[in-house]
This record gives structure tokens, C-alpha cells and sequence, in this order.
């Protein structure tokens, strides 16, 4: 074992995983889409895991992927490896939109693109209120639970509002803080260990 798995071998906390619980991948993950990810479970179950990467905006915007709808001047994240062609939401705006499940309180999953698309257009809906993924995170059945034992993920809970006022790219060091001493050396390592 090198001196950086050292590190990053700790005893993991109690959490399991389970819907409107969050992921934090460990410091070393490189993978283009999961390194220093935050991401939110949408469902976990015997047959596998799905959720969203919540920190990684990309330079896309709204308008660009939907040119049809109107005018919304939202940003685009980039929600996981799968499907990446199409568009998953996280809002905070409950049964206003119809179709919408809470995953935390305050924090709604998917809903009808139509009623969005009439409160776009009745200026009833602000980007600080909704987020579109391109794509999303899934494993298969005992995935999860395998990359959990080698100490690639973290689990941890925080609030829908965390998730939305947050800067994404200070979202998961703030809540690795949050996870106490046991993970302090996650914090310090470098996102490019090469160049240190």
C-alpha cells in the first residue's frame, strides 16, 4: 500500500446508502466525471443505484440543449457518465410542478417538462430554483456497495438548500469538512497528486 492509500484507507462512517443520501468521492478518484463528485442518490435498492452529480456545471446552457423552449438563462450540470443526452432536474419548487417526487425535504426530483416550460414562459420560475443534468450516475446491483468497501465513496446527508446555494465547486471539500477528523487528509490532498 502506497503512503497516499495509507491515507485514504479510513474507517468508514455508519451511513448506507439510501435515497436523498450523498456520495463523496475519495480525493484520488481521476475519473473524469467522479473526481471530487458530490453526488445525490435518487434511488437505491437491490437492483442497483441511481443519482446525480450535483457539483460540476458545465459551459452548456439551458437554451443551447433546448433552443425550443423559452428564453431561461440556466445553467447545465453534468449529472453522470449515463445518458448524457438527456436532461434530468432537481428543483425546489414541489408540487408546482406536476410529476415531481421529494428526494429531501424541500428538494424534488423530475416532473413535467410542459409545466416548466409554461412557468418559463410566465417568468414563475428562476434558475435559482431548478437544475438540469445532462446525464446521471448508475451502478448495478452490489456496485455500489463493492466501491464503498474499497473506500472509493463516503456517505454523508445535508439539505436540498445546501445543494442549490452552494458554489459547486466548494461543495465537496465543505461537506467533507463535515465529516469530521477521520477524513481531515481527504481535504489535503492535491486534485493532481503529481504535482505536488
Amino acid at each position: 500500500m502506497t503512503n497516499i492509500n495509507r491515507f485514504v484507507q479510513i474507517k468508514s462512517n455508519n451511513l448506507k446508502p439510501a435515497r436523498g443520501r450523498v456520495l463523496l468521492s475519495e480525493p484520488l478518484m481521476g475519473d473524469f466525471y467522479f473526481g471530487r463528485s458530490v453526488v445525490l442518490l435518487i434511488e437505491h435498492n437491490s437492483e442497483g443505484s441511481f443519482g446525480l452529480i450535483v457539483n460540476k456545471a458545465v459551459d452548456t446552457r439551458f437554451n443551447d440543449l433546448l433552443p425550443d423552449f423559452p428564453e431561461f438563462d440556466a445553467q447545465i450540470y453534468l449529472g453522470g457518465p449515463v445518458e448524457a443526452n438527456r436532461l434530468f432536474i432537481l428543483h425546489r419548487l414541489g408540487d408546482q410542478i406536476g410529476d415531481s417526487q421529494e428526494i429531501i425535504k424541500g428538494l424534488y426530483w423530475g416532473g413535467n417538462m410542459d409545466d416548466i416550460k409554461e412557468m418559463i414562459s410566465l417568468n414563475l420560475i428562476t434558475p435559482d430554483k431548478i437544475r438540469f443534468f445532462a446525464g446521471y450516475s448508475g451502478w448495478g446491483a452490489g456496485q455500489l456497495e463493492s466501491e464503498m468497501k474499497r473506500n472509493s465513496w463516503a456517505i454523508t446527508q445535508t439539505s436540498g438548500e445546501n445543494i442549490f446555494l452552494s458554489e459547486p465547486d466548494k461543495l465537496w471539500k465543505n461537506l467533507v469538512k463535515k465529516l469530521g477528523h477521520d477524513y481531515f487528509m481527504w481535504q489535503k490532498f492535491p486534485k493532481n497528486p503529481s504535482f505536488n
